[in-house]
């Protein structure tokens, strides 16, 4: 089965910019860690804990919180540039750490895929939204995984910045973001990728600030607009001006602050035995069935 996403139109140099700016911050967004957070209070849904562990975009989804909850495994980051992986916390590496330095990110196709079977857990927290073709990272976590190995992951849905959009539209301006992929969507491709019984689910959030200028640049620390059509260079101060008092205008909440939805996406799925052919003679080569032998017994 192959399922076809909707388009994000992430273009991918907005994203090598955000990446290049993520590398040179003092820290993540704490938006991130948040949702890491409540993500891996999902982790009891495995039953058996992992032992081997991918971290997809450590640094920017705050993998602390993946640590604190698989202290025992072993843990592997799989960062988008050799910048970030240098922001990354040391781990002792169960497979070569240079395979992985720059995977993952929407201008790196042509890089080498994973090792193939050898994770328990694929972790990717807030990093499939910048993603131009969200399918083929499932399909590269996929093999990454050992047989039933799981896969999770958080990122950005639909109704994120929903109240900017008509405001954006109504001033001639294009886009403020690109689009978000809703969770069905995602949960087809996750099957379409080879994943078995996907679970979906969301939250939205509600965030708020005193004034346009703080606001603007949380949304910056966030990543930016990677929306084709954006701005190609710099504004002048007038329009400054204009946008702070549309934000205003529009967003102003009681107590006169500025309040922006986000639509956080979870997932989880795992990856079955695959299924062998019966014929008048089948082969089956004996590491296949071994893993096949294991799984029927942890099920």
């Amino acid at each position: 089965m192959d399922a076809a996403l909707p388009a994000s139109g992430a273009q991918p140099a907005a994203v090598t910019a955000h990446l290049r700016r993520a590398a040179r911050r003092e820290s993540p967004p704490w938006l991130h860690g948040e949702v890491a957070r409540r993500m891996a209070a999902r982790l009891p849904f495995i039953k058996a804990p992992p032992r081997r562990v991918l971290d997809v975009w450590s640094f920017l989804g705050h993998g602390e919180a993946l640590r604190a909850q698989c202290a025992g495994a072993r843990i592997e980051t799989w960062e988008p540039t050799t910048a970030l992986a240098a922001r990354c916390v040391p781990a002792p590496s169960w497979w070569q750490p240079s395979r992985w330095i720059g995977l993952g990110a929407a201008t790196r196709s042509d890089a080498a895929p994973p090792p193939a079977g050898q994770a328990d857990l694929v972790w990717s927290n807030m990093m499939l939204h910048w993603q131009a073709d969200p399918l083929e990272h499932f399909r590269r976590w996929n093999m990454a995984l050992a047989m039933d190995g799981f896969v999770m992951f958080s990122c950005f849905g639909p109704d994120t910045l929903k109240e900017l959009r008509p405001l954006y539209r109504r001033l001639g301006w294009a886009a403020p973001a690109h689009d978000f992929i809703d969770m069905h969507d995602l949960g087809d491709a996750m099957v379409g990728a080879g994943f078995a019984e996907p679970v979906m689910d969301m939250e939205r959030l509600t965030l708020n600030w005193a004034d346009a200028a703080t606001l603007l640049s949380e949304l910056r620390s966030l990543g930016g607009n990677a929306a084709a059509g954006r701005f190609a260079g710099l504004r002048t101060p007038r329009w400054q001006g204009r946008l702070h008092q549309a934000l205003a205008d529009a967003l102003a909440g009681p107590g006169g602050r500025l309040s922006l939805s986000f639509e956080i996406v979870y997932g989880h799925a795992f990856k079955p035995a695959p299924r062998v052919a019966l014929a008048a003679e089948s082969r089956v080569d004996a590491e296949t069935l071994r893993q096949m032998a294991r799984s029927g017994h942890r099920r």
